[in-house]
């Protein structure tokens, strides 16, 4: 890669920077997590890219519209802005394979990781993937970055196995994400 290209932040959307409340349709539902807000303001401080990359199998269930999705994001925006913080991009996988059938965007597939660094000359081997699930930090591995686990009481112990066998760091929130990444 050319010297131009940045490490960015990867980070999930549902369980790791608001709550995860399964098919988030309505705004006033947004809950920033803990530490969240502050996490991102310190990524943004750094002038590391905060790129989300989010599946959302709700709208292939017809349980969340793009509309319902879009007034989502602007509201998670609208609670990020009032902390100091912001994203910078994001990515969509609108599709689940049991709903119009498999594709390549869905995490753990790297398709919108890459399509990122594309655009946003981005290096994904020094850029950190971190969420709360096993296939939201997956992707580090095969791209070459450092994937970093979000592990809760919401957590479910195979997430928990499978990162620790993988050798991925496991964390308790996206504050000490950023803490073991960027220091």
């Amino acid at each position: 890669m050319s010297a131009a290209r940045r490490a960015a932040a990867f980070l999930d959307r549902d369980g790791t920077i608001i709550d995860d409340d399964h098919y988030i349709a309505k705004p006033e539902l947004v809950r920033l997590r803990p530490t969240a807000a502050s996490a991102i303001a310190r990524l943004n401080r750094a002038s590391i890219p905060v790129i989300v990359v989010t599946n959302q199998s709700g709208i292939a269930r017809g349980l969340v519209t793009d509309a319902d999705y879009a007034r989502v994001a602007q509201r998670l925006d609208e609670l990020l802005a009032a902390e100091g913080a912001r994203i910078d991009a994001t990515y969509v996988c609108p599709h689940h394979p049991d709903f119009g059938g498999a594709c390549e965007c869905r995490k753990p597939g790297t398709l919108l990781f890459r399509r990122a660094a594309e655009e946003h000359a981005l290096d994904l081997t020094c850029s950190a993937f971190i969420g709360d699930r096993w296939r939201d930090v997956a992707p580090g591995v095969p791209l070459g970055g450092r994937p970093i686990l979000i592990a809760d009481e919401l957590t479910d112990a195979a997430e928990r196995t499978r990162a620790a066998a993988a050798g991925i760091e496991i964390v308790g929130s996206l504050g000490d994400a950023v803490e073991k990444w960027i220091g």
